[in-house]
């Protein structure tokens, strides 16, 4: 060890989720760790996704649903208190401050470096640190990179003369824009035109294909769209941005050119147009990949591109599930492979093995946190077709539920199961309706236990709760004619 040099067994490029977690699981394995950061310790999902996102829908989610109970909607009409929004917003993201995250990491041993790390050959890393210094790091048995995406902005001219709205300014944002204009259809967007329709935005929504929520199955979008348009949301299908500018000066309001119909002038724009990988400046080239790239894996998540198998990836960064909490998984499969290959140990690396990655294939759990919430696993009727399973596929209108009356007056909510007709269990679950999201961790224990459909009869749910469309479910599959196939609806 040096002023400007330290050995490590371990080395790990960004501290979001991912980051933390393959560090932390690193260090339990024995092997010295650390982690290079340039931000805030926590990442995107701690401070301008996951945890802002939710805690400004949090408020839209519940007035809603308490407008649906008899004996509270007088209670909660007129608008939201904005400002006590915000000021939820910004307690839970510890107001923009890493110190607990910190704190956390020295609880579990990993050394924490702050600066901009980039590769600079096999096992290098060299950081560029706040006061200007440069350190070297060098691994001895792998570096990983956890550096996650950013957002993909379209080709559009004089588009960062606008200053676009991100998911990082949409969710951090100190004021409510008279009128703002969401491009996208995928998860950011209907979650962000949910959450600024009600805090007080006449939001339009533009949408280049003809659906929402598209990877997901079409019932859950219909439903969504159809909902966002009861909030008052704007929303065009069919619709690409042609040109946009600032009009007035540089805080004047956005004209938005598009491809039918008449331009649109908007306070502000947010572009929810996909993610890129952040790997433009990461030293890529110094270990023969393309800078900017997708870092492709195996099952271990190690690079296989790179010889002598000591580059990692995991997160975002990798293209495999761009979510929080496969991240978190990812980072905990790939420690436990670090761990046991530095030691010299044989891998479980089978099928839902401990060094497996089984679950980014076959059992992905996602919500979505409009209204309704939208949550689902595993396989939809569409991979299932293209992947040519033999499945049966279950529907219920989970309003029938008793626990879905005594929830909400007029429940509205929709639950699609898939059913592997050869091996007798279940493969993919969706749920569309208010407050199933927590329905979600059932169905992929399902799937990753892989329990037959037939001792599911035994799981009694409690009455009367939502969790009864469980049961329904298995009713409507057993009395339904089995000689049935493909998908229903």
């Amino acid at each position: 060890m040096s002023d400007t040099s330290r050995d490590y067994d371990v080395v790990v490029i960004g501290a979001g989720p991912a980051g933390e977690n393959v560090a932390d699981r690193t260090s339990a394995a024995g092997l010295t760790s650390v982690i290079v950061e340039n931000e805030l310790l926590g990442g995107e999902c701690s401070f301008w996704a996951c945890e802002p996102s939710k805690a400004l829908l949090r408020p839209v989610v519940a007035r809603t649903d308490a407008r649906r109970v008899p004996g509270l909607r007088r209670a909660v009409e007129g608008p939201l208190d904005v400002p006590a929004v915000f000021a939820y917003r910004d307690k839970m993201c510890i107001y923009w401050t890493d110190d607990d995250q910190v704190e956390w990491l020295d609880s579990v041993s990993v050394d924490l470096v702050r600066g901009h790390g980039r590769l600079d050959g096999p096992r290098q890393v060299v950081v560029e640190t706040p006061d200007g210094g440069t350190l070297h790091l060098n691994a001895r048995h792998a570096v990983v990179v956890a550096t996650g995406t950013v957002t993909a902005f379209p080709d559009l001219p004089g588009l960062k003369d606008v200053r676009p709205w991100t998911n990082r300014e949409a969710t951090s944002a100190r004021h409510v824009p008279n009128r703002l204009v969401v491009v996208g259809g995928g998860v950011v967007a209907v979650e962000m035109a949910t959450a600024w329709q009600a805090l007080g935005s006449r939001v339009t929504m533009l949408v280049r294909g003809h659906a929402v929520l598209s990877r997901m199955e079409p019932f859950a979008g219909e439903m969504v769209a159809d909902a966002l348009r009861e909030a008052g949301v704007d929303l065009r299908f069919g619709t690409t941005v042609t040109d946009v500018a600032r009009q007035d000066g540089q805080d004047g309001p956005v004209r938005v050119g598009l491809s039918q119909g008449d331009p649109l002038v908007a306070d502000e724009i947010l572009f929810a147009t996909g993610r890129a990988p952040h790997t433009a400046d990461l030293g890529l080239e110094t270990v023969g990949l393309t800078p900017g790239g997708w870092l492709a894996v195996d099952d271990s998540y190690r690079v296989p591109a790179v010889e002598d198998g000591w580059l990692y990836a995991v997160g975002d960064v990798n293209h495999r599930a761009l979510m929080t909490h496969q991240g978190k998984y990812q980072a905990r499969m790939a420690g436990a492979v670090i761990g046991a290959r530095a030691k010299g140990e044989p891998l479980d690396d089978g099928r839902w093995g401990a060094h497996a990655s089984t679950a980014d294939r076959e059992a992905v759990p996602q919500v979505v946190f409009t209204d309704p919430d939208v949550a689902d696993v595993g396989l939809t009727t569409m991979e299932a077709e293209r992947t040519g399973r033999n499945v049966d596929v279950v529907d219920y209108d989970i309003g029938r539920v008793a626990g879905a009356v005594q929830y909400a007056e007029g429940y509205r909510g929709k639950a699609r199961v898939l059913i592997d007709r050869d091996r007798g269990t279940v493969v993919g679950v969706t749920f569309v309706g208010p407050g199933v999201q927590e329905l979600l961790y059932s169905a992929t224990v399902l799937i990753t236990s892989e329990a037959p459909v037939e001792r599911l009869w035994h799981a009694v749910p409690a009455f009367p709760t939502i969790s009864e469309v469980w049961l329904r479910i298995l009713e409507t599959y057993r009395d339904r004619d089995r000689r049935q196939t493909g998908p229903a609806g």
